[in-house]
Order: C-alpha cells, then sequence, then structure tokens
C-alpha cells in the first residue's frame, strides 16, 4: 500500500485543474454517505471546506477514516481514489480558506456565509492511494 500520490496524477491537485473530490464517510449505523466538495492541498494534506454540524463535519469528527475519489475533468476515466484519516478539523483560517476556494472553483473570492455558520476545514491525510486510468 502507497500513501504518496503519483507524480503522474499530482496534476489533479492543482488550483489550474479544479477537479472536485468526492468525500465519502460513514454514518452512525454504518450507511455511506458522499458529497462533492471543492479541495485544495496544504503540503501531502488535502483540504476541504464544510460548516459545523452539517453530515460530513458531524461524521468526520466521529469516525475520521474517509474515502475520495478525485476524477480528471477532462478525462473521467483517469481519476485517484484515495483512503485517508481527518487528522484536525480546524475553525482558524476556514472562512478565508472558502473564499479561496471560491475563487479556484467559480473565480470570484465572494462567499456569502449565512450569519451564525461556522466554517471548518477538514485536513485529511491520504493513507492510501490507488489510481486509474
Amino acid at each position: 500500500m502507497s500513501s504518496a500520490i503519483p507524480e503522474s496524477y499530482r496534476d489533479l491537485l492543482r488550483d489550474e485543474i479544479r477537479a472536485f473530490a468526492f468525500l465519502a464517510t460513514t454514518m452512525a449505523d454504518g450507511s455511506p454517505q458522499v458529497t462533492p466538495l471543492w479541495f485544495d492541498v496544504e503540503g501531502e494534506l488535502l483540504r476541504l471546506n464544510t460548516a459545523r454540524g452539517r453530515t460530513k463535519e458531524r461524521n468526520t469528527r466521529a469516525r475520521p477514516r474517509v474515502a475520495l475519489a478525485i476524477f480528471d475533468p477532462v478525462n473521467p476515466y483517469r481519476y485517484m481514489q484515495i483512503r485517508g484519516t481527518v487528522i484536525e478539523v480546524r475553525e482558524q483560517g476556514a472562512e478565508e480558506h472558502i473564499r479561496q476556494l471560491s475563487l479556484k472553483y467559480r473565480g470570484s473570492d465572494v462567499f456569502p456565509i449565512p450569519g451564525g455558520q461556522v466554517r471548518v476545514m477538514l485536513l485529511i491525510r491520504p493513507d492510501h492511494v490507488s489510481v486509474t486510468g
């Protein structure tokens, strides 16, 4: 098993590519839950953003082992599967982070945050990576 993302697939992590990460978490009853998300990287960690209290945030706090699929937007038959662990749920900097992601994916850093909503970043350490395509 390898946790390293192959160099030939690192392009999917670049901001210019705008690939989505499909995050799979586990519900309390053991059933899966999947959400497509914007993401970026911090060193070797994947960073995703959500709001405190959402299903994926609650699931990852209780059960930090997750899976992700990241598809090449030009060739959906080329993709990475990542099994990993949420090693940190970070509130500090999360509002700035969602605006950075909005700029990456929508071309504008305007991202309305409803009053009272607390943004959080999920930092995921890849534990196993496999690639297809």
